[in-house]
């Protein structure tokens, strides 16, 4: 499939963006956005730079982030939409439907990592460390980060499958822009730990991960099911079961059950360090779902 509009038919006055420049650009949004929004926290002492650094902050500061850092990045995104390109939101996949659709993706996404998580747990992978935690105290700051990570998995969706893929897309291809978007979202996730083997296959995973967004997307015609599915994946690992979200903990009591690796589970089993997104379950998971949504009906192509 070449030269695809993906969400919405080619506007008369397009101006799109060169491909290479896209690249620097995509970055430029990722990071300008997360100093637009941390700068301000930190000035105002709602962060603490020291903690932020060593990955130790508390829940009002990861939820500060969540917020207003990636928020950021959404609106440096969209301005670029607006004011250079001449297109509207809708054109990068915020079109139609949006409540039925993010819905759909949000159940979506709670079933995937349910499922991943209880063949983990089957298998021997995880351990009890306590019960949920259901008091007030805790399920407040779970409430928080559930809107905290719509706001972070759905920028993410915005960055890399509503205007990057869809301007690689309008010029190169649906491949391609399946292959690039997917890649680089794998390489924005590389510092998240140290060097390891579960870095690398936890890499190997969020590829996948991408691959399988950017089919769902693709054949959805829309941007909101996939910021559904993102943003429940992301807040039930570490909300619901206390795993890290690609090698991040989520400083909060888990609501449902907090698990833990079994003493004697392999790395590749649980993830590890980086938790279940370097599982080879996981990996299981993410292709047969690619597979079941690229057999369910056609890919969107918007004339114009």
């Amino acid at each position: 499939m070449s030269e695809s509009q993906l969400f919405a038919a080619k506007p008369p006055r397009l101006r799109r963006t060169w491909s290479l420049a896209a690249i620097v650009l995509l970055l430029v949004f990722l990071v300008g956005g997360q100093m637009l929004g941390v700068i301000p926290g930190i000035a105002l002492g709602w962060v603490d730079p020291v903690a932020l650094q060593a990955g130790e902050m508390s829940w009002q500061a990861f939820r500060y982030i969540l917020i207003f850092a990636f928020a950021a990045t959404s609106l440096l995104v969209f301005l670029w939409v607006w004011f250079f390109e001449n297109r509207s939101l809708a054109s990068i996949g915020l079109n139609a439907n949006f409540l039925s659709r993010f819905l759909r993706g949000y159940g979506a996404g709670l079933g995937f990592l349910t499922a991943v998580v209880g063949i983990i747990w089957a298998l021997g992978g995880y351990e009890i460390e306590s019960a949920g935690n259901l008091a007030m105290s805790s399920l407040i700051p779970v409430a928080w980060l559930l809107a905290g990570f719509v706001i972070q998995g759905s920028t993410e969706e915005i960055a890399f499958r509503g205007w990057f893929m869809s301007l690689i897309a309008s010029r190169h291809g649906l491949v391609l822009a399946i292959i690039l978007n997917s890649a680089l979202f794998g390489l924005v996730h590389g510092m998240n730990i140290e060097m390891s083997k579960e870095l690398v296959f936890g890499l190997v995973n969020i590829v996948l991960v991408g691959v399988f967004l950017s089919v769902y997307a693709a054949k959805e015609g829309s941007l909101w099911g996939v910021c559904g599915w993102h943003a429940s994946w992301n807040w039930l690992l570490g909300t619901g079961f206390g795993l890290p979200v690609s090698g991040q903990d989520t400083v909060v009591d888990p609501f449902l059950v907090d698990l833990v690796d079994s003493p004697d589970a392999q790395w590749w089993l649980t993830g590890g360090v980086f938790g279940p997104e370097a599982s080879a379950v996981t990996s299981l998971i993410l292709v047969a779902g690619t597979i079941f949504v690229l057999m369910r009906g056609k890919f969107s192509n918007f004339e114009g």
